[in-house]
Protein backbone atom coordinates (compact mmCIF):
# COMPACT_ATOMS: atom_id res chain seq x y z
CA UNK A 1 0.00 0.00 0.00
CA UNK A 2 1.66 3.24 -0.80
CA UNK A 3 1.82 5.56 2.44
CA UNK A 4 0.92 9.06 2.71
CA UNK A 5 2.79 12.00 2.96
CA UNK A 6 2.08 15.29 3.76
CA UNK A 7 1.80 17.74 0.95
CA UNK A 8 3.99 19.75 -0.53
CA UNK A 9 3.23 23.59 -0.61
CA UNK A 10 6.75 25.73 -0.04
CA UNK A 11 9.68 26.28 -2.36
CA UNK A 12 13.44 27.74 -0.43
CA UNK A 13 15.41 29.88 -3.40
CA UNK A 14 18.56 30.30 -2.00
CA UNK A 15 20.12 33.37 -3.37
CA UNK A 16 22.79 35.06 -1.41
CA UNK A 17 25.76 34.25 -3.38
CA UNK A 18 28.05 36.99 -4.46
CA UNK A 19 27.96 35.94 -7.74
CA UNK A 20 32.19 36.24 -8.49
CA UNK A 21 32.33 34.50 -11.33
CA UNK A 22 30.27 37.31 -13.52
CA UNK A 23 32.20 40.11 -12.33
CA UNK A 24 32.35 43.06 -12.90
CA UNK A 25 28.73 42.72 -13.82
CA UNK A 26 27.75 41.49 -10.40
CA UNK A 27 29.51 44.19 -8.47
CA UNK A 28 26.18 46.04 -8.18
CA UNK A 29 23.72 44.02 -9.82
CA UNK A 30 22.85 40.41 -8.40
CA UNK A 31 23.48 37.68 -10.48
CA UNK A 32 19.96 36.11 -10.25
CA UNK A 33 18.86 39.27 -12.16
CA UNK A 34 21.13 38.75 -15.01
CA UNK A 35 18.74 38.14 -17.45
CA UNK A 36 18.32 35.06 -19.53
CA UNK A 37 16.96 36.59 -22.94
CA UNK A 38 14.58 39.37 -21.78
CA UNK A 39 13.95 37.54 -18.17
CA UNK A 40 15.82 37.52 -15.05
CA UNK A 41 17.26 33.91 -14.02
CA UNK A 42 15.14 33.72 -11.09
CA UNK A 43 11.83 34.74 -12.71
CA UNK A 44 12.54 30.78 -14.37
CA UNK A 45 12.85 29.57 -11.03
CA UNK A 46 10.30 30.83 -9.37
CA UNK A 47 7.77 29.93 -12.73
CA UNK A 48 9.21 26.56 -12.29
CA UNK A 49 8.20 26.16 -8.22
CA UNK A 50 4.85 27.81 -9.33
CA UNK A 51 4.36 25.18 -11.96
CA UNK A 52 5.25 22.52 -9.75
CA UNK A 53 2.11 23.42 -7.45
CA UNK A 54 4.32 25.55 -4.71
CA UNK A 55 3.39 28.90 -4.49
CA UNK A 56 4.66 30.20 -1.28
CA UNK A 57 8.39 30.79 -1.72
CA UNK A 58 10.96 32.23 0.48
CA UNK A 59 14.12 33.28 -0.87
CA UNK A 60 17.28 33.40 1.26
CA UNK A 61 19.26 36.87 0.16
CA UNK A 62 22.12 38.90 1.18
CA UNK A 63 23.61 42.17 0.80
CA UNK A 64 23.24 44.00 -2.19
CA UNK A 65 20.20 41.37 -3.30
CA UNK A 66 17.09 44.31 -2.90
CA UNK A 67 16.53 44.22 -6.70
CA UNK A 68 15.33 40.36 -6.23
CA UNK A 69 12.11 41.48 -3.75
CA UNK A 70 11.65 44.84 -6.15
CA UNK A 71 11.61 42.56 -9.03
CA UNK A 72 8.68 40.08 -7.27
CA UNK A 73 6.69 43.49 -6.20
CA UNK A 74 4.42 45.50 -7.47
CA UNK A 75 6.04 48.94 -9.53
CA UNK A 76 3.00 51.67 -9.61
CA UNK A 77 4.87 53.93 -11.23
CA UNK A 78 5.92 52.13 -14.39
CA UNK A 79 2.63 50.29 -14.41
CA UNK A 80 0.93 53.34 -14.46
CA UNK A 81 2.97 54.68 -17.37
CA UNK A 82 2.27 51.46 -19.45
CA UNK A 83 -0.99 51.88 -18.72
CA UNK A 84 -1.66 55.42 -20.22
CA UNK A 85 0.28 54.54 -23.25
CA UNK A 86 -1.97 51.62 -23.47
CA UNK A 87 0.94 49.20 -23.65
CA UNK A 88 -0.92 46.12 -22.16
CA UNK A 89 1.70 43.97 -23.83
CA UNK A 90 3.86 45.21 -21.37
CA UNK A 91 2.21 46.10 -18.62
CA UNK A 92 1.17 42.02 -18.67
CA UNK A 93 4.86 41.26 -18.88
CA UNK A 94 5.65 43.77 -15.84
CA UNK A 95 2.10 42.53 -13.51
CA UNK A 96 3.41 38.61 -13.96
CA UNK A 97 6.34 38.79 -12.00
CA UNK A 98 4.39 40.35 -9.11
CA UNK A 99 1.35 37.85 -9.62
CA UNK A 100 3.63 34.51 -9.42
CA UNK A 101 3.40 33.76 -6.04
CA UNK A 102 3.52 34.73 -2.18
CA UNK A 103 6.68 35.58 -2.02
CA UNK A 104 8.50 35.55 1.61
CA UNK A 105 12.53 36.88 2.16
CA UNK A 106 15.33 36.25 4.72
CA UNK A 107 18.83 37.67 4.68
CA UNK A 108 21.52 34.51 5.26
CA UNK A 109 23.92 37.14 6.83
CA UNK A 110 27.14 35.13 7.43
CA UNK A 111 27.83 32.93 3.73
CA UNK A 112 28.32 29.76 5.19
CA UNK A 113 27.40 27.69 2.50
CA UNK A 114 24.67 26.20 0.94
CA UNK A 115 23.91 23.96 3.94
CA UNK A 116 23.76 27.16 6.33
CA UNK A 117 21.24 29.32 4.10
CA UNK A 118 18.75 26.02 3.65
CA UNK A 119 18.76 26.37 7.62
CA UNK A 120 18.00 30.05 7.64
CA UNK A 121 14.77 28.43 5.88
CA UNK A 122 13.45 26.42 9.14
CA UNK A 123 11.22 29.21 10.76
CA UNK A 124 9.53 29.06 8.00
CA UNK A 125 9.04 25.98 6.99
CA UNK A 126 8.55 24.37 10.09
CA UNK A 127 7.52 20.80 9.99
CA UNK A 128 6.79 20.30 6.84
CA UNK A 129 8.52 18.72 3.89
CA UNK A 130 9.47 21.21 1.26
CA UNK A 131 11.29 22.32 -2.31
CA UNK A 132 14.79 23.73 -2.17
CA UNK A 133 16.01 25.37 -5.79
CA UNK A 134 19.03 26.67 -6.99
CA UNK A 135 18.90 29.92 -9.08
CA UNK A 136 21.76 28.21 -11.23
CA UNK A 137 20.17 25.61 -12.81
CA UNK A 138 17.53 26.46 -15.33
CA UNK A 139 15.03 23.53 -16.50
CA UNK A 140 13.21 23.26 -19.28
CA UNK A 141 9.44 23.95 -18.57
CA UNK A 142 9.02 21.02 -20.96
CA UNK A 143 10.65 18.49 -18.71
CA UNK A 144 8.58 18.59 -15.52
CA UNK A 145 11.79 17.49 -13.05
CA UNK A 146 10.09 19.57 -9.62
CA UNK A 147 6.46 17.49 -10.03
CA UNK A 148 8.01 13.92 -10.64
CA UNK A 149 10.29 14.98 -7.18
CA UNK A 150 7.66 15.56 -5.13
CA UNK A 151 5.62 12.23 -6.48
CA UNK A 152 8.71 10.18 -5.48
CA UNK A 153 8.51 11.96 -1.91
CA UNK A 154 5.07 11.78 -1.61
CA UNK A 155 4.97 8.10 -2.32
CA UNK A 156 8.24 7.22 -0.45
CA UNK A 157 8.79 9.96 1.87
CA UNK A 158 11.92 11.04 3.45
CA UNK A 159 13.86 13.26 0.85
CA UNK A 160 14.73 13.27 -2.95
CA UNK A 161 17.58 15.03 -4.77
CA UNK A 162 17.57 15.12 -8.32
CA UNK A 163 20.43 13.75 -10.49
CA UNK A 164 22.26 13.88 -13.63
CA UNK A 165 24.92 11.49 -15.50
CA UNK A 166 28.11 13.42 -16.43
CA UNK A 167 31.27 12.83 -18.01
CA UNK A 168 33.49 10.95 -15.25
CA UNK A 169 36.17 13.35 -15.43
CA UNK A 170 33.66 16.14 -14.87
CA UNK A 171 31.99 14.40 -11.88
CA UNK A 172 34.59 16.21 -9.32
CA UNK A 173 32.68 19.82 -10.28
CA UNK A 174 29.68 18.57 -8.47
CA UNK A 175 27.91 16.36 -5.44
CA UNK A 176 28.32 12.98 -6.20
CA UNK A 177 25.39 10.03 -5.33
CA UNK A 178 26.41 6.26 -4.57
CA UNK A 179 23.22 4.98 -5.53
CA UNK A 180 20.88 1.47 -5.98
CA UNK A 181 18.54 1.20 -8.63
CA UNK A 182 14.54 0.47 -8.43
CA UNK A 183 12.15 -0.96 -10.32
CA UNK A 184 11.29 2.81 -11.18
CA UNK A 185 13.72 3.46 -14.19
CA UNK A 186 14.21 7.27 -13.36
CA UNK A 187 14.48 6.56 -9.90
CA UNK A 188 17.49 5.42 -7.40
CA UNK A 189 17.71 4.48 -3.71
CA UNK A 190 21.01 6.87 -2.34
CA UNK A 191 23.11 4.81 -0.18
CA UNK A 192 25.76 7.72 -0.06
CA UNK A 193 27.05 10.97 -1.37
CA UNK A 194 30.28 13.00 -1.60
CA UNK A 195 30.54 16.88 -2.43
CA UNK A 196 33.14 17.27 -5.60
CA UNK A 197 34.87 14.11 -5.16
CA UNK A 198 38.79 13.49 -7.29
CA UNK A 199 37.16 11.23 -10.04
CA UNK A 200 39.27 8.14 -8.93
CA UNK A 201 37.25 8.44 -5.61
CA UNK A 202 33.50 8.83 -7.14
CA UNK A 203 31.22 6.52 -6.29
CA UNK A 204 29.47 6.95 -9.43
CA UNK A 205 28.97 9.29 -12.27
CA UNK A 206 25.55 10.38 -10.59
CA UNK A 207 25.55 14.51 -10.09
CA UNK A 208 23.51 15.89 -8.09
CA UNK A 209 22.12 18.79 -9.61
CA UNK A 210 19.95 21.77 -8.34
CA UNK A 211 16.68 20.38 -6.85
CA UNK A 212 15.66 19.04 -3.90
CA UNK A 213 12.55 18.09 -2.05
CA UNK A 214 13.57 17.47 1.55
CA UNK A 215 12.22 16.32 4.59
CA UNK A 216 12.41 18.98 7.73
CA UNK A 217 14.41 16.61 9.39
CA UNK A 218 17.17 18.05 7.51
CA UNK A 219 17.19 21.03 9.84
CA UNK A 220 18.28 19.00 13.08
CA UNK A 221 20.92 17.66 11.20
CA UNK A 222 22.18 20.61 9.22
CA UNK A 223 22.81 22.00 12.75
CA UNK A 224 24.84 19.67 13.77
CA UNK A 225 27.12 19.58 10.97
CA UNK A 226 30.29 20.63 11.08
CA UNK A 227 31.73 22.69 8.33
CA UNK A 228 33.11 20.86 5.19
CA UNK A 229 34.50 21.54 1.86
CA UNK A 230 35.53 24.76 1.67
CA UNK A 231 34.76 25.99 5.10
CA UNK A 232 31.14 25.74 4.58
CA UNK A 233 28.59 23.83 5.90
CA UNK A 234 27.66 21.78 2.79
CA UNK A 235 24.28 20.03 2.31
CA UNK A 236 25.49 17.36 0.87
CA UNK A 237 27.48 16.15 4.24
CA UNK A 238 23.86 16.81 5.95
CA UNK A 239 21.52 14.30 3.17
CA UNK A 240 24.82 11.64 3.24
CA UNK A 241 23.98 11.56 7.43
CA UNK A 242 20.27 11.02 6.23
CA UNK A 243 21.17 8.59 3.63
CA UNK A 244 23.25 6.51 5.81
CA UNK A 245 20.56 6.40 8.87
CA UNK A 246 17.06 6.66 7.41
CA UNK A 247 15.48 6.74 11.29
CA UNK A 248 16.27 10.35 11.17
CA UNK A 249 13.89 11.32 8.59
CA UNK A 250 13.53 8.57 6.13
CA UNK A 251 14.88 7.42 2.98
CA UNK A 252 16.98 9.49 0.52
CA UNK A 253 15.89 9.17 -3.25
CA UNK A 254 17.12 10.33 -6.46
CA UNK A 255 15.10 11.17 -9.86
CA UNK A 256 17.75 10.81 -12.63
CA UNK A 257 17.05 13.69 -15.06
CA UNK A 258 18.06 13.47 -19.01
CA UNK A 259 15.80 16.13 -19.86
CA UNK A 260 16.73 20.02 -20.37
CA UNK A 261 19.02 21.46 -18.41
CA UNK A 262 20.59 25.66 -18.52
CA UNK A 263 23.56 25.97 -16.31
CA UNK A 264 23.47 30.00 -15.81
CA UNK A 265 26.26 30.00 -13.56
CA UNK A 266 28.84 29.21 -15.79
CA UNK A 267 29.87 32.27 -18.10
CA UNK A 268 30.20 29.85 -21.14
CA UNK A 269 27.03 28.15 -20.12
CA UNK A 270 25.07 31.30 -19.33
CA UNK A 271 26.13 32.17 -23.13
CA UNK A 272 24.61 28.89 -24.33
CA UNK A 273 21.10 29.27 -22.42
CA UNK A 274 20.69 32.53 -23.85
CA UNK A 275 21.16 31.32 -27.73
CA UNK A 276 18.84 27.97 -27.07
CA UNK A 277 16.32 29.80 -25.09
CA UNK A 278 16.15 32.60 -27.79
CA UNK A 279 16.05 29.98 -30.45
CA UNK A 280 12.99 28.39 -29.07
CA UNK A 281 11.36 31.46 -28.77
CA UNK A 282 8.28 32.20 -31.76
CA UNK A 283 8.47 35.77 -31.57
CA UNK A 284 12.77 35.65 -32.17
CA UNK A 285 13.19 32.69 -32.77
CA UNK A 286 12.51 32.49 -36.69
CA UNK A 287 15.26 35.88 -37.14
CA UNK A 288 17.56 34.75 -34.90
CA UNK A 289 18.13 31.34 -36.51
CA UNK A 290 18.80 32.72 -39.85
CA UNK A 291 20.89 35.12 -38.15
CA UNK A 292 22.92 32.43 -36.14
CA UNK A 293 22.85 30.18 -39.38
CA UNK A 294 24.95 33.36 -41.62
CA UNK A 295 27.32 33.91 -38.78
CA UNK A 296 28.18 30.69 -37.98
CA UNK A 297 28.63 30.19 -41.72
CA UNK A 298 31.07 32.93 -41.73
CA UNK A 299 32.87 32.22 -39.01
CA UNK A 300 33.88 28.49 -40.69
Amino acid sequence: MTQSHPRISKAVIPAAGLGTRFLPATKATPKEMLPVVDKPAIQYVVEEAVTAGLDDVLMVTGRNKRPLEDHFDRNYELESALSKKGDAHRLAKVQESSDLATMHYVRQGDPKGLGHAVLCAAPHVGQEPFAVLLGDDLIDPRDPLLQRMIEVQERHGGSVIALMEVEPEQIHLYGCAAVEHTADGDVVKVSGLVEKPDPADAPSNYAIIGRYVLDPAVFGVLRETEPGRGGEIQLTDALQQLAHDEKIGGPVHGVVFKGRRYDTGDRSDYLRAIVRLACEREDLGPDFRTWLRSYVTEEM
